[in-house]
């Protein structure tokens, strides 16, 4: 079940976002990526081990410089970092013992990154052409 709320959520959001017009805006992916990257620091507050929250507060710090340089750059690394993250949990619960993740997250978290970079590289792909894309200042730095 988590899995299919992942999924439909991803679907949901970003289709939501094209519709309204929010990922016409450069920022929004990326903003995106770094508040999924901030979940697990408030699960590691849940857990209340300091040196939880430092480790994820790292994560988030990785992901997050990541999903900077992806707006500064090019939208493509917001793809790579949500796919990575996507990676990212499923192995999470072997790198980091955090017991404020409940048991159901880690799938949901996978498909929704996972479908959310789909969405995006197709928005960044098919969306009518690039110069389109570029217009709607999804991809450039202007």
């Amino acid at each position: 079940m988590s899995i299919f709320i992942g999924v439909t959520l991803a679907i949901i959001i970003g289709g939501f976002a094209t519709i309204i017009g929010f990922d016409r805006e450069r920022g929004f992916y990326p903003f995106l990526m770094i508040v999924i990257a901030s979940i697990y620091v408030l699960f590691s507050i849940l857990d209340g081990t300091p040196k939880t929250m430092y480790v994820e507060l790292f994560v988030m710090f990785v992901f997050s410089a990541v999903s900077i340089v992806g707006f500064k750059k090019n939208a493509w690394i917001i793809v790579g970092a949500l796919v990575m993250h996507g990676l990212f949990d499923a192995f999470h619960g072997d790198l980091i013992i955090n017991q404020g993740v409940p048991s159901w997250y880690r799938s949901f978290c996978i498909s929704y990154d996972i479908v959310a970079a789909g969405y995006l590289a197709i928005r960044l792909t098919y969306s009518g052409s690039q110069k389109k894309l570029r217009s709607t200042n999804l991809l450039s730095r202007d």
